[in-house]
């Protein structure tokens, strides 16, 4: 993931409604949810909701794919997986900084 593209897919989360949409879709996993489900549960109203689905979808985090007469919205795990890679590739400067890391190791450096 370049730079631009990281740009684009938090400016996409910055957003509090669609942050919850995102996160709601993430639960739902690759059964992905339709429109008026996530409207229902996250108490949005549909023409709100299309709005922040068509953000995300343009951002890349989400899919939309028509089943019948439904449209089916999913995560876009990979390009979110690309995210996080991309927000904590240079942590700590290669030096493991986790809980479990050794007291000597996280000296060094800390995140």
């Amino acid at each position: 993931m370049n730079e631009n593209a990281a740009v684009q897919a938090l400016a996409a989360l910055a957003q509090g409604v669609r942050l919850r949409v995102f996160r709601a879709l993430v639960g739902a996993g690759p059964e992905g949810m339709t429109p008026g489900a996530l409207a229902a549960m996250l108490d949005v109203p549909g023409s709100t909701l299309s709005f922040h689905l068509k953000e995300l979808t343009h951002a890349g985090l989400v899919t939309q794919e028509r089943d019948s007469r439904h449209l089916i919205y999913r995560p876009a795990i990979a390009r979110m997986n690309d995210l996080l890679a991309y927000l904590t590739q240079h942590c700590c400067q290669g030096v493991d900084c986790s809980p479990g890391a050794t007291v000597k190791a996280r000296r060094r450096t800390t995140c």
